[in-house]
């Protein structure tokens, strides 16, 4: 993964209209979050052998998913609330 040019950094500013250095925290705490549910989303998608909505697949195995929680997921930057 390689870093953003200055110009993509400041089209993402721009983009995200940060003024403050809290804007950006929190506006990097959610992309945080976001990644972490995608990657959380693709682990399950694995190990269950089929992503989800896909019902053909999800008929050959036993496993399934089945319903959703909230988890807390604690980090070296902070807590994360996210639904799996």
């Amino acid at each position: 993964m390689g870093l953003w040019s200055k110009e993509q950094l400041r089209q993402f500013i721009k983009e995200n209209k940060l003024v403050t250095a809290q804007d950006a925290q929190n506006t990097l705490k959610e992309l945080f979050a976001e990644t972490l549910q995608e990657m959380l989303e693709a682990e399950l998608d694995t190990h269950l052998g089929y992503e989800k909505h896909d019902v053909q697949n999800n008929k050959q195995t036993t496993n399934s998913r089945n319903g959703k929680s909230k988890k807390t997921i604690i980090s070296e930057y902070e807590r994360v609330n996210h639904y799996n």
